[in-house]
Formats: structure tokens, C-alpha cells, sequence
């Protein structure tokens, strides 16, 4: 018999699997969603060349409690021929977001890293539906590599206080 079927095993630290997940996403929301087609209905009619997408994404954070966060994934996508605009689309989804017992070193790649890697496949659906609904081909956002987004907001935070190592900064959250 194993300490825990018969009951004398030392029960002072908690095992990994009842220590609970160190992040779970409470709830789901969309907080601001925007949608133009400001050349409509001649953007449909007129052929031309094939529109330039630009797509920018941000992560913010907002403390609300010593555990809970509001984790806010920005999307941005503007297309454009040559000098005419077809659509803006501008998304901001968040997560409720509770971090687990975790060590203080973890709790920013959390929140800035793994978090929006779980909000991201709702937004991306969100900006497909949004430009479909909008009369456009349904905008499918490739992967977004949030690892890299994080890391250049550490290298920009660095340069900003004057170039202490990155690996040293930690990005405070920002209020979104």
C-alpha cells in the first residue's frame, strides 16, 4: 500500500495536481469592437490591385486584485489600394484572468505570454466574422508570436530607463 492509501503519508506540501492551475480564464468579453468600410458600396464594384493588410496586436494588463487580472488583446487591421482605405477593424478582447500560487518571475510572462496565447483564437474568430460581415474576404490572422512581443516590450522598456538589461525588466501593467 502506498502513504496515501493507508494515511500516513507526511501531508505538509501540497502535491503539483492539488496545488490547482497556475492560470485559468474566468470569463471572456469583448470590450471595444470597430468596423468601417468607408468606401463602400464603390470599394465592391471597383477592380484593382490586391489590398495591403496591416495588422498590429498589443497586450495590456490591469491589476484588479493580488490574484485577478484583466488581460486585454488589442487587433488593429487596416486595408488599403494604393490610396483607398477598404476597411479598419479594431478589436479589443479581454480575459478575466486568476493567477494560481505561482513565483513572482512567472506571473508577467503569464499574464503578457500565456494568457493572450488563450484569448488570441477568439479574437482572430471575432476579426474573421467582423470583415466577412463587413462584405470582405474573412481576415484570417496568422500566428502571433507573443513570446517576441514580450520580449520587445522588455528590450523597449530597457532602452527607455537609459539601457539596464532586459533580462532585469519586468513591464508593469498597463492600464487599458
Amino acid at each position: 500500500m502506498s502513504d496515501a492509501e493507508t494515511g500516513t503519508g507526511n501531508a505538509e506540501a501540497p502535491s503539483e495536481a492539488t496545488a490547482g492551475p497556475p492560470i485559468s480564464i474566468l470569463h471572456q468579453y469583448t470590450k471595444d469592437l470597430s468596423f468601417e468600410n468607408p468606401g463602400a458600396p464603390q470599394v465592391f464594384v471597383q477592380e484593382g490591385a490586391a489590398p495591403e493588410v496591416n495588422i498590429n496586436v498589443d497586450v495590456n494588463v490591469s491589476r484588479l486584485s493580488e490574484r485577478d487580472h484583466e488581460v486585454a488583446l488589442q487587433l488593429n487591421a487596416h486595408a488599403k489600394t494604393e490610396d483607398t482605405t477598404l476597411f479598419m477593424a479594431e478589436l479589443v478582447y479581454c480575459g478575466l484572468v486568476r493567477l494560481g500560487e505561482v513565483p513572482d518571475e512567472h506571473v508577467q510572462p503569464l499574464l503578457m505570454i500565456e494568457a493572450p496565447r488563450l484569448l488570441f483564437p477568439y479574437a482572430r474568430n471575432i476579426i474573421s466574422d467582423t470583415t466577412r460581415d463587413g462584405g470582405f474576404p474573412a481576415l484570417m490572422i496568422g500566428y502571433v508570436d507573443f513570446v517576441e512581443l514580450y520580449r520587445r516590450r522588455l528590450e523597449g522598456l530597457a532602452e527607455a530607463a537609459g539601457g539596464a538589461p532586459a533580462a532585469q525588466e519586468t513591464p508593469e501593467p498597463a492600464a487599458t
